[in-house]
């Protein structure tokens, strides 16, 4: 039995390709976005605030990605987890850095979760929308 393992992470390369193609359709959208890349670990990889992108979104962004690699889930899929049972809705839900509506995605590459994106700066649905094209940059899941 060994006593160490062997994680993957995203490189810097695929985080600046994912924020180059979330850019370009947040650009299309013509919504301003912040964009965050975290490793597996959920420290900060590669970050862009697009000019324009209102200020509260570059935390946000950053704590989306965070949250989407902590369990392997995309934001949106927490507020599914979690309305019909009280003490999770009103306990976790105040848990820092945990955001639980859309625009969070974990990157899942060669078999494993290599890295979180995280947009914000429109509603959370034109979040998801930039999210997903920088995965589909990427040959990742949208899941």
């Amino acid at each position: 039995m060994s006593n160490t393992m062997t994680k993957q992470s995203i490189t810097l390369a695929a985080a600046e390709k994912a924020l180059g193609a979330a850019q370009s359709k947040a650009r299309e959208i013509g919504v301003p976005m912040c964009i965050a890349v975290v490793d597996e670990s959920g420290t900060l990889k590669a970050f862009t605030r697009m000019d324009g992108a209102a200020l509260l979104s570059v935390e946000i962004a950053v704590d989306k990605a965070y949250t989407a690699i902590s369990f392997g889930i995309p934001t949106h899929g927490w507020f599914d987890f979690i309305k019909n049972d009280p003490p999770l809705l009103h306990g976790i839900a105040k848990w820092p850095r945990l955001v639980v509506f859309g625009g969070g995605y974990p990157i899942k590459l060669d078999g494993g979760v290599t890295g979180g994106i995280g947009v914000s700066g429109g509603h959370y649905t034109q979040d998801m929308e930039v999210a997903k094209a920088a995965l589909a940059a990427l040959g990742a899941p949208a899941e």
